[in-house]
């Protein structure tokens, strides 16, 4: 628990039911009609590019984005400063490189793309499958966190059940802003977030700034002395080691977030919304702008943290520091009672919420559309559903998904699911990104290769991450005290992503092949027949 006072939850709680109202009064006048699949899945495509880069950057900037970030830096140091650089790339890669093809070959889901050049149940499965692969993961550890969050900020017991009450909560309020606000109303959602997270972040960068006269040298100098570090928070290896095995971790994690962050389908899910191409790049222009002076932002934050807070007490309200940005604005504040302290610590705690709020319910809406468009719609109705049966089974496959996630996050609340986080990424890595990358880039990838990718980078994954050390074997792993794990490493990208790759590559290989085979079969039966066929006429 913490220890502000009742005064200042008063505040938190009066800011959450305010946000709440005014987002939900905007999801019920936004949201589509029960029989407009367009409206539904892409708002009309009317957003202006800057109102549709914010969405962008409003669904990229998850709540391990501003909480986990923000602690991996006033913990680590060096490794918290490539992680966030590395979450600006990402999205950097993706404007250069997919925003314009991913425009021009979708529709509304990740499966419109890939049954472009590739139609069939198999391509839309496949597509649903790995949508829901990444998506529930992430929803997990949202929602988990949200729980943790929500008893830190209004100072409950975890041993009450408020834990599991924030989770169904929140849960609850993400299934209703997918189901009634739709694309267009989660991006208004993401709006508001994105504007208050970087009004919020802005204000306690600023005042960190402002306790050290404006020197930056005199942040990173006093946040060596607040970790204990000295020097070495300035160099790679606090967070995972410096041994040559735990540098290759490092570098492989770094290559994971850029590759697959990006990729994961609910951003990709925001680029079908823009009118055309050139409306797609002003607004990926916009999002990279934005996500870029965040990640700025929660450098300073992070490091100020380290500075003002110090590593014990971080680690003492939670291991992983990601109540940091909290307790850093209770310093700033004043301290404990004063004004200043009620108000700042009241719009971080509602920024962190808002965050929370947004960011599940656009995974919601994508695991949903996927389950709705291409499994319902496609692979079981062959494209015979009516607009509202449609939409009706997107509403319904929003509670489905909602419920799932309420409820696995409930059984694994006391656990460290943050490699859940890690689990979705590498699978964007490893499965999203090698199937668009070929499907929009290479003529030669075949149905069969694309299954491969998105199966064999699914997969590998998974079986990799579950014996990693992330998982086991470690004094930070989810079972600190068994030992099942064969791969050396905690995060699978260095060897899935390849992996994902090569499948893909390999798979189109064969078929083609295969296919030639097949033809020189063909025609010498054809030969055969016809030598036959001209044997008997005479």
């Amino acid at each position: 628990m913490n220890d502000y006072g009742s005064g200042t939850q008063a505040l938190v709680l009066v800011l959450f039911t305010t946000l709440v109202t005014l987002t939900l009064l905007m999801c019920v006048m936004a949201g589509p009609d029960r029989d407009d699949l367009t409206n539904f899945y892409t708002g009309y495509r009317s957003l202006t590019p800057l109102k549709n880069g914010l969405a962008i950057a409003g669904d990229y900037i998850s709540a391990a984005t501003v909480l986990s970030t923000t602690g991996i830096i006033a913990l680590a140091g060096y490794d918290g400063y490539v992680l966030a650089v590395s979450t600006a790339l990402s999205l950097v890669l993706l404007m250069f490189l997919l925003a314009e093809p991913l425009r021009n070959a979708g529709s509304f889901t990740m499966g419109d793309v890939l049954a472009r050049t590739m139609p069939g149940r198999a391509v839309r499965i496949a597509s649903c499958v790995v949508t829901l692969s990444a998506t529930l993961p992430f929803l997990v550890v949202q929602l988990s966190g949200a729980g943790s969050l929500l008893t830190f900020i209004l100072g409950m017991s975890h041993e009450s059940g408020a834990r599991t009450i924030c989770i169904v909560l929140v849960g609850t309020l993400m299934v209703i802003y997918a189901a009634i606000g739709g694309m267009r109303g989660t991006a208004l959602v993401q709006m508001i977030k994105i504007v208050l997270l970087l009004g919020t972040s802005l204000t306690v960068a600023a005042l960190v700034l402002h306790r050290f006269d404006w020197s930056p040298g005199g942040v990173l100098r006093a946040a060596e002395r607040g970790t204990g570090t000295g020097p070495a928070f300035l160099r790679q290896g606090l967070q995972l080691g410096t041994s040559a095995a735990q540098r290759l971790d490092f570098a492989g994690l770094q290559i994971t977030v850029i590759l697959g962050a990006a990729c994961l389908p609910h951003i990709t899910m925001r680029l079908y919304s823009a009118r055309d191409v050139p409306a797609v790049r002003r607004s990926m222009s916009w999002a990279v702008a934005t996500v870029t002076t965040f990640c700025l932002l929660v450098i300073v934050m992070g490091t100020g943290a380290a500075a003002l807070v110090g590593s014990q007490s971080i680690t003492a309200a939670d291991p992983h520091g990601r109540t940091s940005v909290l307790m850093l604005s209770r310093v700033l504040g004043g301290g404990a009672g004063s004004a200043g302290t009620t108000v700042l610590y009241a719009a971080v705690a509602g920024t962190v919420f808002i965050t929370l709020l947004s960011s599940v319910a656009g995974m919601t809406l994508a695991a949903a559309s996927s389950l709705a468009h291409d499994l319902f719609a496609h692979a079981l109705r062959r494209q015979r559903a009516a607009p509202r049966t449609e939409m009706t089974v997107a509403a319904w496959t929003s509670v489905a998904v909602g419920t799932v996630a309420v409820l696995l996050s409930v059984l694994v609340e006391n656990w460290d699911v943050g490699v859940l986080t890690t689990l979705a990424i590498c699978i964007g890595a490893s499965a999203v990104a090698p199937a668009l990358t070929y499907s929009l880039f290479w003529r030669g990838f075949t149905r069969t290769g694309l299954l491969a990718s998105l199966y064999g980078g699914t997969a590998c994954a998974l079986v990799l991450m579950v014996f990693s050390k992330a998982v086991s074997g470690a004094p930070s792993a989810v079972f600190p005290h068994a030992d099942f794990g064969w791969f050396p490493l905690q995060s699978a990208g260095l060897v899935s992503v390849p992996f994902g790759y090569l499948a893909g590559w390999l798979g189109s290989l064969l078929d083609h092949r295969r296919r030639a085979a097949e033809s020189r079969e063909n025609r010498r039966l054809y030969e055969e027949s016809e030598a036959r066929l001209l044997a008997a006429a005479e």
